[in-house]
This record gives structure tokens, C-alpha cells and sequence, in this order.
């Protein structure tokens, strides 16, 4: 079944239904801690959403798929409207077009170098974009490398979870889950090098758009991963083992009652999971009650612990990422921490800024 066969389908089943959020529903092992907001359609976005991820170095901007599956697919910005507390309440203005983003899917996330990756459904292929370019600068096609038809998922592990900085991908359909390894192709894009199937961990329920839960969340003890399963109508959570892929024993259903649950990700001022449906109403869900997650690489590598100043504290803390190969100490994101990276970062600290 196609993923428009699927929704038409399940569209049937919603005549009877009098709102949207009807039968959406946190389980009832999380229902005391979390709960869900729907925010409905974004204005001037079109129908059947992608994935989403916030703006590079703005968290109060979205970017967000539209007509999704399509060629004539784009990405797009809102900038969002939030309450006294951070947590997002709605939309500023109509979204406008971002970038070009033909057959965007479940997957949106910034990776090295400031790229933003895009996963490309039924076409199995990964894009990327450039910083400041309006087009998909590089497509790769990912069935030479042995990923199953067709990949639809994509996301970078935070620091702090087991496998910090790897970059996980994964098919619709089939569930083929696995990870990507990239090096710079010297023309501000990247090469893949290998890509490595997980076979224990083939995720079941159509999987979609998945995120990280922020370390310290309320009922998760251990690192864990969060799904939208688009075919099976909910968002499951899976623990991680130490390469940062799901134990998919572990599987729980964390929310209910959706149709065609699409993106997925963290929203870092708050830690709320925000995620989207293809279908459905083409709407964005926020959940509240994750903790917060820790800041960010820095925009500008000179204030390294982002207090405001660039001193001694700032050489101090570039160090201990560096020396610990945390995604931090690659601070000319060239998907590597080497010598370079210090070269970098002293060229700026030296400067007082960027």
C-alpha cells in the first residue's frame, strides 16, 4: 500500500469522527507527565507535510516539508510564535518557500558543515543543501549502497546519547534500519563512504521521522529514540544500545490515534517533541514534558561555553570537546576533529568573534 492508498483509507474511518484530535492520545504510562498540543495546519503551507527541523542557529524558525512525496516538493520557513515559557503555541505569518526539496520525506536535519540533509521517498536518494543555497546542491542515490526501497528517514544522534554525531537512516516499508558514514567532497557537500545495515534493529510500523528524547526526560531512565510510525496511526519509543541504534524489544507506544504521523524532532529550547502528519489534516503535534536539552554547538566557536565573553574558559572547553571527539570540537565542521579544528577555533578566539 502506498502511502496516499494508506491515508485514503484511513480517511474513511474518520467520517464519523467530529475533530482531528478526537482520538489522539498519550498512553496511559506517559499520560501523567506528558501531554499534546495540536496546532493545526500552517498557513500557506501545502498539503501532505515532510519532515521538519528548526533553522540553523534560529530555534524560533521552522523548516518544514511541503507536498511531500512529490517533484514539486519544497521546504519551507515559518517562524513560530511562542508562549511566556518557550514552548511553541502557534505560527507567525504564512510559511514561504525555504529551498527546492523534491520527494522530501520523513527526514530534514542539519548535519556537518551546516548541510542540510534531506531523505528523498519513493526515489531513494538523499539530498543536500548548501548553507544559503535555495536548490538541492547534491542528490545521491542510495541503492548502490544497499539501502532497501526506499529511504525515508534521516537524523544526526545529539550529544549525550550513545553514538553522539552518527548519522542513522531508514527505509519506509521495509524498516531497514542502519548508518551512514560521510567524508567532505571538497565542493561544500559530502561523499558517502559506507553505510551499514542494522538488521536487529528493523523498525516495524512504517517508520517515519524519528528524534532523540533529551537525556533526564520524566519515564525514560535510558537513552531512547522516538518514532512516528506513519503506517500504524502512533509514536513508539525504543531504547538505544551503545551504537545508538533501537532495541526493538524495547518498543513502546507513547501516543495513539494518528493519521499518517510524518516528522520528527526536538525542539531545543524546550525539549518538547514536535512532529508532523502526512494526511490527516496535514498537521504539527507538539508534546510537552521532555526535559530540556543541552545548548547547542556555539554559532561562533570563540564564546565555546556561550556565556557571552570570549576568555580563557572558552580554550578550556573547546579542549575537553576536542579531546573527547564530542561533536563540538569539530569546529570548522568538516565532519572530522583533527588538527584543523584547533586552527579553527584560535583563528576566531584570537579575533574576540566571528
Amino acid at each position: 500500500m502506498t502511502k496516499l492508498s494508506f491515508i485514503s483509507a484511513s480517511m474513511l474511518g474518520l467520517a464519523g469522527l467530529t475533530g482531528q484530535a478526537a482520538s489522539q492520545t498519550i498512553d496511559p504510562f506517559f499520560a501523567d507527565v506528558y501531554a499534546f498540543t495540536d496546532l493545526g495546519s500552517i498557513p500557506g503551507l501545502p498539503a501532505q507535510y515532510g519532515g521538519l527541523c528548526a533553522l540553523s542557529g534560529d530555534p524560533d524558525v521552522l523548516l518544514i516539508g511541503g507536498a511531500a512525496n512529490t517533484a514539486n516538493g519544497a521546504i519551507h520557513s515559518v517562524r513560530l510564535i511562542r508562549d511566556v515559557d518557550r514552548h511553541i503555541v502557534g505560527f507567525d505569518g504564512p510559511a514561504t518557500v525555504f529551498c527546492e526539496g523534491a520527494y522530501n520525506d520523513g527526514g530534514i536535519a542539519y548535519g556537518p558543515g551546516g548541510v542540510l540533509f534531506l531523505s528523498r521517498w519513493p526515489v531513494n536518494e538523499m539530498g543536500q543543501v548548501k548553507p544559503g543555497s535555495t536548490v538541492t546542491d547534491k542528490v545521491i542515490n542510495l541503492t548502490p549502497w544497499g539501502v532497501e526501497l526506499s529511504h525515508a528517514a534521516l537524523n544526526f544522534i545529539p550529544p549525550s546519547h550513545p553514538g553522539a554525531g552518527r548519522m542513522k537512516i531508514s527505509s519506509y516499508g521495509s524498516g531497514q534500519w542502519g548508518e551512514v558514514t560521510l567524508e567532505p567532497d571538497g565542493l561544500g557537500t559530502f561523499d558517502i563512504t559506507s553505510f551499514t545495515p542494522v538488521p536487529s534493529s528493523r523498525l516495524p510500523g512504517g517508520p517515519e521521522g524519528f528524534a532523540f528524547v533529551p537525556i533526564g526526560s520524566p519515564l525514560f531512565p535510558t537513552p531512547t529514540m522516538i518514532l512516528s510510525e506513519y503506517s500504524v496511526g502512533v509514536v513508539s519509543v525504543f531504547e538505544m544500545d551503545d551504537n545508538g541504534d533501537p532495541i526493538v524489544p524495547s518498543r513502546k507506544v507513547f501516543m495513539t490515534g494518528l493519521f499518517g504521523a510524518e516528522g520528527a524532532f526536538i525542539d531545543r529550547p524546550t525539549g518538547d517533541f514536535v512532529f508532523s502528519t502526512f494526511g490527516g489534516g496535514s498537521r504539527i503535534i507538539v508534546v510537552r514534558g521532555f526535559s530540556t536539552p543541552p545548548p547547542e554547538c556555539p554559532a561562533c566557536a570563540a564564546d565555546f561555553n556561550q556565556d557571552g565573553g570570549v576568555d580563557g574558559e572558552d580554550v578550556s572547553a573547546f579542549f575537553e570537546a576536542w579531546a573527547s571527539a564530542a561533536p563540538c570540537g569539530d569546529a570548522n565542521q568538516d565532519g572530522g576533529i583533527d588538527g584543523t579544528d584547533v586552527d579553527s577555533f584560535f583563528s576566531v578566539w584570537v579575533a574576540g568573534g566571528c
